[in-house]
């Protein structure tokens, strides 16, 4: 991810033993794994914006749209993206649609009327609304930055396919319904996030 400061979501054998003792099945899948590292961007800014060009397109897919944006706006800042059109952000390979909405949050951080740095003091409930009332952020998006900048403990996220994928993978299920989702969700509670990061690691399987 280029000059984008990244780091390994923290957790320790301490979680891993919790996970265990109440999921004895996502216990032996943990233990045969070994530990999984997770990449987030602590900076929420930057993990707001990789976030939106990331929805709905391949790993890949983002990591070029990034290095095109990194190559032809230096720092991915809301001042350097606010002096930028949504013409020149969606040059870089996006969907207008996107473009369009990075520019807007860009000129709301930049201008100080969107304060990121107020979400630290909310729950993850809140985190989630404040983030929802900008254009383009959703339901999922919004408790991807709790999981993956923020490091909240216990993100579990209903809209990610790929967790629902790992589920019915690692219980041998045929479908999932939202009541089966909210006990495992409950079950891992309050290390949800740590479960998180292996069901994502069990889907890809």
């Amino acid at each position: 991810m280029g000059t984008v400061v990244t780091k390994f979501f923290e957790y320790g054998q301490a979680d891993i033993d919790y996970l265990r003792s109440v999921d004895p099945v996502l216990g032996a899948a943990m233990t045969q794994m070994g530990k999984v590292g997770r990449v987030v961007i602590p900076d929420l800014f930057t993990a707001l914006i990789y976030a939106i060009v990331g929805q709905l397109i391949s790993v890949k897919a983002v990591q070029t749209i990034w290095a095109r944006m990194q190559d032809r706006f230096g720092e991915i800042t809301p001042q350097q993206l606010a002096i930028h059109t949504a013409d020149e952000i969606q040059a870089c390979g996006m969907t207008m649609k996107k473009a369009v909405c990075i520019h807007d949050i860009s000129n709301l951080v930049a201008q100080g009327d969107f304060k990121l740095e107020e979400l630290y003091g909310l729950s993850d409930q809140e985190v989630v609304q404040r983030l929802m009332t900008l254009k383009g952020i959703g339901k999922w998006t919004a408790e991807m930055m709790l999981l993956n900048s923020m490091e909240r403990p216990d993100v579990i996220s209903w809209g990610d396919i790929a967790i629902r994928r790992g589920m019915v993978k690692l219980y041998g299920l045929d479908t999932l319904t939202k009541d089966q989702f909210e006990q495992y969700r409950l079950t891992y509670s309050p290390l949800g996030s740590v479960a998180s990061i292996y069901l994502w690691e069990i889907s890809f399987q």
